[in-house]
Protein backbone atom coordinates (compact mmCIF):
# COMPACT_ATOMS: atom_id res chain seq x y z
CA UNK A 1 0.00 0.00 0.00
CA UNK A 2 1.34 3.41 -1.00
CA UNK A 3 -0.83 6.31 0.29
CA UNK A 4 0.78 8.74 -2.16
CA UNK A 5 -0.72 6.78 -5.03
CA UNK A 6 -4.27 7.13 -3.69
CA UNK A 7 -6.47 9.98 -4.81
CA UNK A 8 -7.21 12.03 -1.68
CA UNK A 9 -10.79 12.77 -0.72
CA UNK A 10 -11.89 16.35 -0.18
CA UNK A 11 -10.40 17.49 3.11
CA UNK A 12 -13.65 18.96 4.42
CA UNK A 13 -15.39 15.57 4.23
CA UNK A 14 -14.08 14.90 7.75
CA UNK A 15 -16.23 17.70 9.21
CA UNK A 16 -19.46 16.09 10.34
CA UNK A 17 -22.18 16.17 12.98
CA UNK A 18 -21.52 15.03 16.54
CA UNK A 19 -23.59 11.84 16.32
CA UNK A 20 -21.06 10.55 13.78
CA UNK A 21 -18.14 11.57 15.98
CA UNK A 22 -19.27 10.37 19.41
CA UNK A 23 -19.71 6.74 18.43
CA UNK A 24 -20.83 3.79 20.54
CA UNK A 25 -18.14 2.60 23.00
CA UNK A 26 -16.91 -0.97 23.04
CA UNK A 27 -18.07 -3.33 25.80
CA UNK A 28 -15.23 -3.52 28.30
CA UNK A 29 -16.27 -7.03 29.35
CA UNK A 30 -16.12 -8.56 25.87
CA UNK A 31 -13.65 -6.41 23.93
CA UNK A 32 -10.49 -8.11 22.69
CA UNK A 33 -7.53 -6.70 24.70
CA UNK A 34 -5.68 -5.81 21.50
CA UNK A 35 -8.67 -3.79 20.24
CA UNK A 36 -8.41 -1.82 23.49
CA UNK A 37 -4.70 -1.27 22.78
CA UNK A 38 -5.36 -0.02 19.26
CA UNK A 39 -7.81 2.53 20.64
CA UNK A 40 -5.20 3.80 23.10
CA UNK A 41 -2.48 3.82 20.45
CA UNK A 42 -4.49 5.80 17.91
CA UNK A 43 -5.70 8.30 20.48
CA UNK A 44 -2.05 8.97 21.36
CA UNK A 45 -1.14 9.25 17.69
CA UNK A 46 -3.79 11.94 17.20
CA UNK A 47 -2.58 13.80 20.29
CA UNK A 48 0.90 13.86 18.77
CA UNK A 49 -0.41 15.31 15.51
CA UNK A 50 -2.38 18.04 17.28
CA UNK A 51 0.62 18.91 19.45
CA UNK A 52 2.94 19.18 16.43
CA UNK A 53 0.78 21.57 14.41
CA UNK A 54 0.09 23.75 17.44
CA UNK A 55 3.85 24.05 18.00
CA UNK A 56 4.36 24.90 14.32
CA UNK A 57 1.65 27.58 14.41
CA UNK A 58 3.18 29.24 17.45
CA UNK A 59 6.50 29.64 15.62
CA UNK A 60 5.05 30.67 12.25
CA UNK A 61 4.45 34.36 11.35
CA UNK A 62 2.43 33.54 8.20
CA UNK A 63 -1.31 33.48 8.93
CA UNK A 64 -2.12 31.81 5.61
CA UNK A 65 0.02 28.86 6.70
CA UNK A 66 -1.54 28.96 10.16
CA UNK A 67 -4.98 28.66 8.56
CA UNK A 68 -3.95 25.57 6.60
CA UNK A 69 -2.50 24.01 9.74
CA UNK A 70 -5.65 24.88 11.70
CA UNK A 71 -7.77 23.24 8.99
CA UNK A 72 -5.75 20.02 9.22
CA UNK A 73 -5.70 20.13 13.01
CA UNK A 74 -9.47 20.47 13.28
CA UNK A 75 -9.76 17.21 11.38
CA UNK A 76 -7.22 15.52 13.65
CA UNK A 77 -9.18 16.73 16.66
CA UNK A 78 -12.40 15.21 15.34
CA UNK A 79 -10.61 11.93 14.72
CA UNK A 80 -9.23 11.95 18.26
CA UNK A 81 -12.71 12.60 19.66
CA UNK A 82 -14.11 9.64 17.70
CA UNK A 83 -11.32 7.31 18.85
CA UNK A 84 -11.65 8.50 22.45
CA UNK A 85 -15.41 7.94 22.40
CA UNK A 86 -14.76 4.22 21.89
CA UNK A 87 -13.69 4.13 25.53
CA UNK A 88 -16.67 3.20 27.75
CA UNK A 89 -17.63 5.34 30.74
CA UNK A 90 -17.56 2.35 33.07
CA UNK A 91 -13.89 1.65 32.37
CA UNK A 92 -12.10 2.94 35.48
CA UNK A 93 -8.87 4.90 35.61
CA UNK A 94 -7.06 1.78 36.81
CA UNK A 95 -8.54 -0.44 34.10
CA UNK A 96 -7.55 2.20 31.56
CA UNK A 97 -4.06 2.21 33.07
CA UNK A 98 -3.63 -1.55 32.71
CA UNK A 99 -4.36 -1.02 29.01
CA UNK A 100 -1.73 1.71 28.79
CA UNK A 101 0.93 -0.52 30.31
CA UNK A 102 -0.04 -3.57 28.26
CA UNK A 103 0.28 -1.34 25.19
CA UNK A 104 3.71 -0.15 26.37
CA UNK A 105 4.84 -3.76 26.78
CA UNK A 106 3.41 -5.43 23.68
CA UNK A 107 3.82 -2.48 21.31
CA UNK A 108 7.47 -2.11 22.35
CA UNK A 109 8.14 -5.84 22.00
CA UNK A 110 6.57 -6.01 18.55
CA UNK A 111 8.46 -2.92 17.37
CA UNK A 112 11.74 -4.21 18.77
CA UNK A 113 11.40 -7.57 17.03
CA UNK A 114 11.21 -5.88 13.65
CA UNK A 115 13.80 -3.17 14.35
CA UNK A 116 17.02 -3.26 12.27
CA UNK A 117 18.81 -0.44 14.06
CA UNK A 118 20.59 -2.00 17.02
CA UNK A 119 20.76 1.23 19.03
CA UNK A 120 17.03 1.92 18.68
CA UNK A 121 16.32 -1.67 19.64
CA UNK A 122 18.42 -1.32 22.80
CA UNK A 123 16.35 1.69 23.87
CA UNK A 124 13.14 -0.22 23.17
CA UNK A 125 14.29 -3.22 25.21
CA UNK A 126 15.50 -1.00 28.04
CA UNK A 127 12.16 0.81 28.42
CA UNK A 128 10.32 -2.49 28.00
CA UNK A 129 12.07 -3.80 31.13
CA UNK A 130 10.58 -0.92 33.06
CA UNK A 131 7.08 -0.73 31.59
CA UNK A 132 6.73 -4.46 32.26
CA UNK A 133 7.31 -3.77 35.95
CA UNK A 134 4.75 -0.95 35.93
CA UNK A 135 2.11 -3.34 34.61
CA UNK A 136 2.88 -5.71 37.50
CA UNK A 137 2.56 -3.01 40.18
CA UNK A 138 -0.68 -1.57 38.81
CA UNK A 139 -2.09 -5.12 38.60
CA UNK A 140 -1.27 -5.65 42.28
CA UNK A 141 -3.00 -2.38 43.13
CA UNK A 142 -6.06 -3.57 41.23
CA UNK A 143 -6.05 -6.88 43.09
CA UNK A 144 -5.67 -5.09 46.44
CA UNK A 145 -8.53 -2.69 45.77
CA UNK A 146 -10.72 -5.26 44.00
CA UNK A 147 -10.89 -2.75 41.18
CA UNK A 148 -11.12 -5.25 38.34
CA UNK A 149 -9.53 -8.39 36.96
CA UNK A 150 -6.04 -7.88 35.46
CA UNK A 151 -6.17 -11.31 33.81
CA UNK A 152 -9.37 -10.45 31.96
CA UNK A 153 -7.95 -7.12 30.83
CA UNK A 154 -4.73 -8.49 29.32
CA UNK A 155 -6.20 -11.79 28.11
CA UNK A 156 -3.79 -14.54 27.21
CA UNK A 157 -1.46 -12.13 25.43
CA UNK A 158 0.71 -10.71 28.19
CA UNK A 159 2.24 -12.09 31.39
CA UNK A 160 2.26 -10.09 34.62
CA UNK A 161 5.32 -10.34 36.87
CA UNK A 162 8.18 -8.08 38.04
CA UNK A 163 10.51 -6.41 35.59
CA UNK A 164 13.31 -4.02 36.48
CA UNK A 165 11.97 -2.83 39.87
CA UNK A 166 10.52 0.65 39.58
CA UNK A 167 12.61 1.86 42.54
CA UNK A 168 15.68 0.96 40.43
CA UNK A 169 14.52 3.02 37.45
CA UNK A 170 15.17 6.52 38.79
CA UNK A 171 18.25 7.76 36.91
CA UNK A 172 19.98 11.11 36.81
CA UNK A 173 18.47 13.18 33.96
CA UNK A 174 21.81 13.19 32.14
CA UNK A 175 21.54 9.43 31.65
CA UNK A 176 18.22 9.36 29.80
CA UNK A 177 19.51 11.42 26.86
CA UNK A 178 20.22 9.32 23.75
CA UNK A 179 21.95 9.83 20.41
CA UNK A 180 19.61 11.00 17.68
CA UNK A 181 19.01 9.00 14.55
CA UNK A 182 19.88 10.55 11.19
CA UNK A 183 16.63 9.90 9.36
CA UNK A 184 18.27 9.72 5.95
CA UNK A 185 20.60 6.92 7.05
CA UNK A 186 17.90 4.71 8.57
CA UNK A 187 15.24 2.67 6.87
CA UNK A 188 11.61 3.65 6.81
CA UNK A 189 10.50 1.21 9.50
CA UNK A 190 13.03 2.70 11.95
CA UNK A 191 11.68 6.19 11.27
CA UNK A 192 8.15 4.93 11.85
CA UNK A 193 9.20 3.04 14.97
CA UNK A 194 10.67 6.16 16.62
CA UNK A 195 7.61 8.24 15.73
CA UNK A 196 5.18 5.60 16.98
CA UNK A 197 6.84 4.82 20.31
CA UNK A 198 7.51 8.48 21.15
CA UNK A 199 3.84 9.38 20.65
CA UNK A 200 2.67 6.35 22.64
CA UNK A 201 4.93 7.07 25.62
CA UNK A 202 4.13 10.78 25.49
CA UNK A 203 0.43 9.98 25.83
CA UNK A 204 1.11 7.63 28.75
CA UNK A 205 3.15 10.30 30.53
CA UNK A 206 0.42 12.90 29.99
CA UNK A 207 -2.30 10.54 31.20
CA UNK A 208 -0.48 9.82 34.45
CA UNK A 209 0.32 13.48 34.97
CA UNK A 210 -3.39 14.29 34.66
CA UNK A 211 -4.90 11.45 36.71
CA UNK A 212 -2.25 11.04 39.41
CA UNK A 213 -3.86 13.62 41.66
CA UNK A 214 -7.40 12.37 40.93
CA UNK A 215 -6.97 8.78 42.06
CA UNK A 216 -9.06 7.99 45.12
CA UNK A 217 -6.67 6.04 47.37
CA UNK A 218 -3.46 7.56 48.81
CA UNK A 219 -1.49 4.48 47.76
CA UNK A 220 -2.80 4.77 44.21
CA UNK A 221 -1.91 8.46 44.09
CA UNK A 222 1.66 7.64 45.13
CA UNK A 223 1.90 4.87 42.56
CA UNK A 224 0.67 7.02 39.68
CA UNK A 225 2.93 9.94 40.52
CA UNK A 226 6.03 7.80 40.97
CA UNK A 227 5.52 5.92 37.72
CA UNK A 228 4.66 9.16 35.89
CA UNK A 229 8.22 10.30 36.55
CA UNK A 230 9.60 7.17 34.89
CA UNK A 231 7.38 7.82 31.87
CA UNK A 232 9.00 11.26 31.69
CA UNK A 233 12.37 9.51 31.50
CA UNK A 234 11.11 7.24 28.72
CA UNK A 235 9.75 10.15 26.69
CA UNK A 236 13.13 11.88 27.02
CA UNK A 237 14.94 8.78 25.79
CA UNK A 238 12.62 8.08 22.88
CA UNK A 239 12.25 11.73 21.91
CA UNK A 240 16.03 12.10 21.68
CA UNK A 241 16.07 9.43 18.97
CA UNK A 242 14.07 11.67 16.62
CA UNK A 243 16.12 13.48 13.98
CA UNK A 244 16.43 17.14 15.09
CA UNK A 245 17.81 18.12 11.68
CA UNK A 246 14.44 17.63 9.97
CA UNK A 247 12.55 20.83 9.15
CA UNK A 248 9.07 21.43 10.51
CA UNK A 249 7.62 20.59 7.09
CA UNK A 250 9.52 17.32 6.92
CA UNK A 251 8.32 16.46 10.41
CA UNK A 252 4.73 17.25 9.42
CA UNK A 253 4.96 14.97 6.39
CA UNK A 254 6.52 12.16 8.43
CA UNK A 255 3.88 12.57 11.11
CA UNK A 256 1.02 12.30 8.62
CA UNK A 257 2.67 9.32 6.94
CA UNK A 258 2.96 7.63 10.37
CA UNK A 259 -0.76 8.17 10.95
CA UNK A 260 -1.60 6.65 7.57
CA UNK A 261 0.62 3.67 8.32
CA UNK A 262 -0.90 3.08 11.75
CA UNK A 263 -4.52 3.43 10.70
CA UNK A 264 -3.94 1.04 7.80
CA UNK A 265 -2.17 -1.38 10.15
CA UNK A 266 -5.11 -1.20 12.57
CA UNK A 267 -7.55 -1.72 9.71
CA UNK A 268 -5.72 -4.84 8.55
CA UNK A 269 -5.31 -6.25 12.07
CA UNK A 270 -8.66 -5.38 13.70
CA UNK A 271 -11.07 -8.16 14.69
CA UNK A 272 -14.06 -5.95 15.58
CA UNK A 273 -15.92 -5.25 12.31
CA UNK A 274 -17.50 -1.98 13.52
CA UNK A 275 -14.23 -0.52 14.78
CA UNK A 276 -12.42 -1.77 11.67
CA UNK A 277 -14.64 0.54 9.61
CA UNK A 278 -13.52 3.47 11.76
CA UNK A 279 -9.87 2.65 11.15
CA UNK A 280 -10.57 2.49 7.40
CA UNK A 281 -12.41 5.83 7.43
CA UNK A 282 -9.61 7.52 9.38
CA UNK A 283 -6.99 6.06 7.04
CA UNK A 284 -8.70 7.66 4.04
CA UNK A 285 -8.97 10.96 5.90
CA UNK A 286 -5.28 10.82 6.79
CA UNK A 287 -4.39 10.26 3.13
CA UNK A 288 -5.90 13.70 2.45
CA UNK A 289 -3.84 15.18 5.29
CA UNK A 290 -0.70 13.50 3.93
CA UNK A 291 -1.19 15.02 0.48
CA UNK A 292 -1.74 18.42 2.08
CA UNK A 293 1.47 18.01 4.09
CA UNK A 294 3.32 17.10 0.88
CA UNK A 295 2.05 20.29 -0.74
CA UNK A 296 3.11 22.41 2.27
CA UNK A 297 6.54 20.78 2.13
CA UNK A 298 6.85 21.65 -1.56
CA UNK A 299 5.70 25.25 -1.24
CA UNK A 300 7.28 26.26 2.07
CA UNK A 301 9.99 23.65 2.59
CA UNK A 302 11.36 23.62 -0.93
CA UNK A 303 11.34 19.83 -1.18
CA UNK A 304 9.25 17.07 -2.66
CA UNK A 305 8.04 14.23 -0.47
CA UNK A 306 10.37 11.74 -2.21
CA UNK A 307 13.32 13.55 -0.62
CA UNK A 308 11.95 12.79 2.83
CA UNK A 309 10.79 9.28 1.95
CA UNK A 310 13.31 8.10 -0.64
CA UNK A 311 11.97 4.54 -0.27
CA UNK A 312 9.05 5.55 -2.48
CA UNK A 313 6.23 5.77 0.05
CA UNK A 314 5.23 2.09 0.01
CA UNK A 315 4.35 0.95 3.54
CA UNK A 316 6.91 -1.43 5.09
CA UNK A 317 5.66 -4.49 6.97
CA UNK A 318 2.55 -3.44 8.86
CA UNK A 319 2.38 -3.26 12.64
CA UNK A 320 0.54 -6.25 14.06
CA UNK A 321 -0.16 -6.91 17.72
CA UNK A 322 1.03 -10.39 18.56
CA UNK A 323 1.80 -11.96 21.94
CA UNK A 324 5.57 -11.88 22.55
CA UNK A 325 5.93 -13.64 25.88
CA UNK A 326 9.16 -15.45 25.08
CA UNK A 327 10.84 -12.35 23.66
CA UNK A 328 9.89 -10.38 26.76
CA UNK A 329 11.21 -13.13 29.03
CA UNK A 330 14.55 -12.92 27.24
CA UNK A 331 14.66 -9.12 27.62
CA UNK A 332 13.90 -9.44 31.35
CA UNK A 333 17.26 -11.10 31.90
CA UNK A 334 18.83 -7.63 31.52
CA UNK A 335 17.15 -6.18 34.62
CA UNK A 336 20.50 -5.03 36.02
CA UNK A 337 21.08 -2.52 33.21
CA UNK A 338 20.85 1.20 33.80
CA UNK A 339 21.47 4.26 31.65
CA UNK A 340 24.95 5.77 31.38
CA UNK A 341 24.89 8.93 29.25
CA UNK A 342 23.92 7.75 25.74
CA UNK A 343 24.50 4.07 26.53
CA UNK A 344 23.61 1.32 29.00
CA UNK A 345 25.65 -0.54 31.61
CA UNK A 346 25.27 -3.19 34.28
CA UNK A 347 24.92 -1.53 37.69
CA UNK A 348 27.62 -3.85 39.08
CA UNK A 349 30.19 -2.35 36.68
CA UNK A 350 29.60 1.27 37.68
CA UNK A 351 31.99 3.05 40.08
CA UNK A 352 30.52 3.71 43.53
CA UNK A 353 30.77 7.43 42.86
CA UNK A 354 28.61 7.33 39.71
CA UNK A 355 25.73 9.81 39.85
CA UNK A 356 23.05 7.11 39.48
CA UNK A 357 23.51 5.96 43.09
CA UNK A 358 23.37 9.43 44.64
CA UNK A 359 20.41 10.56 42.54
CA UNK A 360 18.44 7.37 43.17
CA UNK A 361 18.99 7.59 46.93
CA UNK A 362 18.04 11.27 47.03
CA UNK A 363 14.79 10.78 45.10
CA UNK A 364 13.62 7.87 47.22
CA UNK A 365 14.80 8.87 50.67
CA UNK A 366 13.67 5.57 52.13
CA UNK A 367 12.91 2.92 49.51
CA UNK A 368 10.56 1.29 52.02
CA UNK A 369 8.29 4.33 51.76
CA UNK A 370 8.01 4.22 47.96
CA UNK A 371 4.47 3.60 46.75
CA UNK A 372 5.69 1.19 44.06
CA UNK A 373 7.24 -0.95 46.80
CA UNK A 374 4.44 -0.50 49.35
CA UNK A 375 1.79 -1.79 46.96
CA UNK A 376 3.61 -5.13 46.67
CA UNK A 377 4.25 -5.35 50.40
CA UNK A 378 0.57 -4.79 51.12
CA UNK A 379 -0.43 -7.37 48.51
CA UNK A 380 1.86 -9.95 50.08
CA UNK A 381 0.58 -9.11 53.55
CA UNK A 382 -3.08 -9.39 52.57
CA UNK A 383 -3.00 -12.10 49.90
CA UNK A 384 -0.09 -14.22 51.11
CA UNK A 385 1.87 -13.51 47.93
CA UNK A 386 1.99 -10.91 45.19
CA UNK A 387 -0.32 -10.97 42.17
CA UNK A 388 1.22 -12.49 39.05
CA UNK A 389 0.01 -13.99 35.79
CA UNK A 390 2.69 -16.38 34.55
CA UNK A 391 2.86 -19.43 32.35
CA UNK A 392 6.02 -20.63 34.08
CA UNK A 393 8.66 -19.52 36.58
CA UNK A 394 10.16 -16.04 36.39
CA UNK A 395 13.29 -16.05 34.15
CA UNK A 396 15.28 -14.05 36.73
CA UNK A 397 15.94 -15.96 39.95
CA UNK A 398 16.30 -12.75 41.99
CA UNK A 399 12.68 -11.86 41.11
CA UNK A 400 11.13 -15.31 41.51
CA UNK A 401 10.13 -15.04 45.20
CA UNK A 402 6.46 -14.12 45.40
CA UNK A 403 6.66 -13.31 49.13
CA UNK A 404 9.33 -10.63 48.81
CA UNK A 405 9.59 -7.49 46.70
CA UNK A 406 13.23 -7.29 45.63
CA UNK A 407 14.11 -3.57 45.69
CA UNK A 408 17.87 -4.13 45.31
CA UNK A 409 18.24 -5.79 41.90
CA UNK A 410 19.32 -3.25 39.30
CA UNK A 411 19.89 -0.65 42.03
CA UNK A 412 22.41 -2.05 44.52
CA UNK A 413 25.74 -3.39 43.31
CA UNK A 414 26.08 -7.12 43.77
CA UNK A 415 22.37 -7.67 44.43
Amino acid sequence: MNPFELRPQKADKIFTEWKKVLVKPYDKNTVDPYTRLRVILMSGTEFESVRLTHAMSRMCPNNDVRRRLAYMRRGEQLQQKRVASLKPADESILEHTIGYEQLAVDLTANLALGEKNGYVRKQLDFALLEDFDHLYRYADLMELEKGGDPARLVGDYTEIMPGRPTVSEYRHPFDDVRFYMNGYLNDLRTKLCVNIITAAEQQTMNFYMNVGNLYASPLGRKLFNEIAMIEEQHVTGYGCLKDPCMSEWENLLMNEYTECYLYYSCYEDETDARIRKIWEMHFLEEVAHLHEAAELLRVYGGKVWQQVLPEGGEFPELLKFRSQKEYIREVLKSVRLTGVEEGFEDVDKLPDSFRYFGYNARVHGSVEAAGTHTVIEKAIERLGQDYRLMGKEHPVRALADRRRDNTDVGRVKGA
